[in-house]
């Protein structure tokens, strides 16, 4: 008989590990349950069409990562995959993009997982990429399984999970987010109870909360003379705009020495460059703004390549220092998504 399924309630909304400090140098049987519940963590007031747009890294990340590397991106027996079964009746999936520097992935998206482990006591946390490049390289390359989402998704169903909920660690709502949102969608009958959290930055709160961990992660850096600088990945979608809500709103709060750029869109390490170039700074410090210190932080942010970051910088007299720090890194970010995937698990009770 099919099982009633009801809809998602996706929330969409606009917007967006040892740390390593150098010379900017390279260092990451399904039960048969009676009615099912799918719901999403609840909408905020700024929820429009960012929902279809692209949010997170394309597949030009990926296919970078899985190219031979030439340097040691750690030992990957180090990291925990959360691909075991014994999961019990309740799960926390958390899904992300995914990165090929098993030192990175230890120490950002592997400590979420372990934040989550923490707040959620009564769950099993288990762990799902979205890139199956980047599952092929770190298997072929490392040995080590990493499910995918629909891999995630049946193991759960195979070990009797009931209830499910589901944390990304995306920076914003976008294409992404709702192809998970969709892919979750089409398990929904194999479960009692599903519901997916929101990314980072969702709410106005969320913005808030993420410019406090980035500037106390960062204080040190902040004397005046330093300028620090947040990569991101950036997007030519629509969502690209959370970058410029970020940096409006450092602005506002009065962090003056602090700037957002992207990789991919704008504002462009062109657009950073011209704003530093108007204070008295002497210094620069660069740092991810991404979940993972993957290939885009450790080459176009902190490669010697002509045109990263780092370079570009040096060449207009600044001294650098290159952080290879990624946000999943800050016990604040974490703590953040733990928020999420809390609220996430809540709505089921209501």
């Amino acid at each position: 008989m099919k099982l009633k399924r009801k809809a998602f309630l996706l929330a969409a909304a606009a917007a967006t590990a040892a740390v390593m400090v150098s010379g900017c140098g390279q260092s990451n049987e399904a039960a048969a349950p009676a009615e099912t519940e799918t719901t999403a963590a609840p909408a905020s007031q700024e929820e429009t069409k960012e929902a279809a747009e692209v949010q997170t890294e394309p597949a030009s990340e990926a296919e970078a990562e899985a190219e031979e590397e030439n340097y040691n991106t750690g030992d990957a027996s180090l990291d925990n995959p959360r691909n075991q079964d014994d999961i019990g009746e309740k799960e926390l999936l958390v899904v992300s993009f995914g990165t090929s520097f098993n030192d990175s992935r230890r120490l950002t998206i592997g400590a979420i997982e372990d934040r989550m482990e923490q707040e959620f006591p009564d769950f099993g946390v288990r762990r799902g990429f979205t890139s199956q490049i980047i599952i092929d390289h770190v298997k072929s390359r490392d040995g080590v399984a990493i499910d995918n989402v629909e891999e995630a998704l049946n193991r759960a169903a195979d070990n009797g999970v009931k209830t499910l909920v589901i944390q990304p660690t995306h920076l914003m709502n976008g294409l992404e987010y709702t192809d998970l949102v969709n892919e979750v969608g089409e398990f929904s009958d194999a479960f009692e109870q599903v519901a997916v959290g929101e990314p980072l930055l969702t709410s106005d709160e969320d913005f808030q909360a993420v410019i406090q961990a980035i500037t106390e992660d960062t204080a040190e850096y902040d004397d005046g003379e330093t300028a620090i600088c947040f990569m991101g990945h950036g997007t030519e979608a629509e969502s690209n705009q959370v970058y410029a809500k970020l940096q409006e709103l450092l602005t506002a709060a009065g962090h003056e020495n602090y700037f957002v750029g992207t990789v991919e869109a704008e504002p462009a390490l062109e657009d950073v460059l011209a704003a530093v170039k108007e204070g008295n700074y002497k210094k620069v410090v660069l740092q991810p703004l991404m979940v993972v210190a993957g290939d885009h932080a450790n080459n176009d942010m902190a490669g010697d390549e002509d045109g990263s970051w780092k370079k570009v910088f040096e060449a207009e007299g600044y001294e650098v220092t290159c952080v290879l720090k990624g946000l999943g890194e800050i016990e604040a970010i974490q703590e953040l998504f733990a928020e999420h995937a809390k609220a996430a698990a809540e709505s089921l009770e209501k």
